[in-house]
């Protein structure tokens, strides 16, 4: 077992899922703790293989109290085989970011943080409508250092319109000058049915630029490759030694256990996820049952992750394992199709596995879904 996840989707102004204030959250936030601790001791069972990370992710997991985080995390070590050497990764936002609730994280085993810093600069934010400004962005990860903290990501967000070049530049050349353990970059995308694409139609807002995107990205790599960072899958980069743990086990296809409203759970087989509604989530795990759906997933569907996982990790697609796994009949068929990609220089064959190359990294999602397997 890879690793375990804990969603605790909550954001600091309103519970996006409830409509509650954060007057009431902070209620809310107790009861969500509580049902995590019981969906735990309920799901222990579902595993006796050693947990090799754990992440509070999703949502804005900091604004558990520290007295919380510390019961979940009894449950965990009481009901699961947990890892000496267990990565512990934390989501928080630079403005939840203290000296006092840093320490208070290092002293219940937190070793390692990702903030979602997404900018350094005043305007960019803005126009992110994030809470936190530039000099938060700057000042939190002095204080998770002073801490003692040598493990951690920011989230750096790029391609929104308006952003010059030279603005993306400077993020970039911030948290290089920082020496940011890792860095997980991602381009704007404009989600189905949000706020953001309805003003886009309605012209109140600028469209994102494709082309624009893709120049910033090979600014990007252009930039972290110089700086000796290891781009190992195509949003994250980090210096040697510091790749995710739980991310790296995600791309790799090994199996998780997620609890928490939304979470999901994958045993190699089969995934499952829980429903997403806060107060039914917590209504449902008080009576005693588990409000999760499941699906088992096909040998068309492992290959079909497989393929797009893979192709974005460094570690590229291999043959030997498509056609141990899959059959020659598949793997004849993808390198058939991966012909079209290499011909105009977007993948390149290395003896047992294809890669991406430069210029076909900002294209990893449409090429992988040119290589999908349809249901027969």
């Amino acid at each position: 077992m890879a690793g375990i996840y804990l969603h605790i989707p909550f954001c600091r102004k309103a519970c996006h899922y409830c409509n509650f204030h954060f007057s009431t959250q902070l209620q809310l936030l107790d009861e969500m703790a509580a049902a995590l601790i019981k969906e735990a001791e309920m799901r222990r069972h579902e595993t006796t293989e050693k947990i090799q990370t754990i992440y509070w992710g999703g949502g804005t997991p900091s604004l558990l109290s520290t007295d919380n985080l510390h019961k979940i995390l009894e449950t965990l070590y009481q009901y699961y085989p947990i890892d000496e050497n267990i990565e512990m990764t934390l989501e928080a936002n630079p403005d939840d970011i203290t000296k006092e609730k840093a320490s208070e994280w290092k002293s219940i085993g937190i070793n390692r943080f990702s903030i979602g810093i997404q900018s350094f600069d005043d305007q960019n934010l803005a126009w992110m409508n994030r809470a936190h400004n530039a000099s938060q962005s700057q000042t939190c990860i002095n204080i998770i250092r002073d801490a003692g903290f040598e493990n951690f990501s920011i989230d750096l967000i790029y391609g929104t319109p308006g952003q010059t070049l030279a603005a993306w530049e400077k993020d970039i050349d911030i948290a290089l000058d920082k020496k940011i353990p890792h860095l997980s970059c991602y381009a704007l995308t404009i989600e189905e049915g949000t706020a953001l694409q309805h003003l886009i139609e309605q012209g109140k807002r600028e469209a994102v630029n494709t082309d624009e995107q893709s120049d910033r990205f090979n600014l990007l790599v252009e930039k972290i490759t110089d700086a000796g960072y290891h781009h190992y899958e195509i949003s994250n980069m980090a210096l040697p030694g510091f790749e995710s743990q739980h991310n790296s086990a995600y791309w790799e296809g090994s199996p998780y256990l997620g609890f928490g409203p939304s979470a999901h759970s994958f045993n190699g087989k089969k995934r499952s996820w829980n429903i997403a509604h806060n107060i039914d989530y917590i209504r449902s795990i008080k009576e005693g049952n588990i409000p999760s759906t499941a699906e088992e997933l096909t040998e068309l569907d492992l290959l079909n992750e497989y393929i797009m996982t893979s192709l974005r990790s460094s570690k590229g697609l291999n043959k030997s394992r498509i056609l141990n796994q899959w059959g020659e009949d598949k793997l004849k068929a993808i390198a058939m199709e991966m012909k079209k990609s290499m011909m105009v220089g977007h993948v390149l064959e290395h003896e047992e596995v294809w890669k991406l190359s430069a210029n076909g990294k900002f294209l990893a999602d449409g090429i992988a879904a040119s290589l999908f397997f349809l249901p027969q």
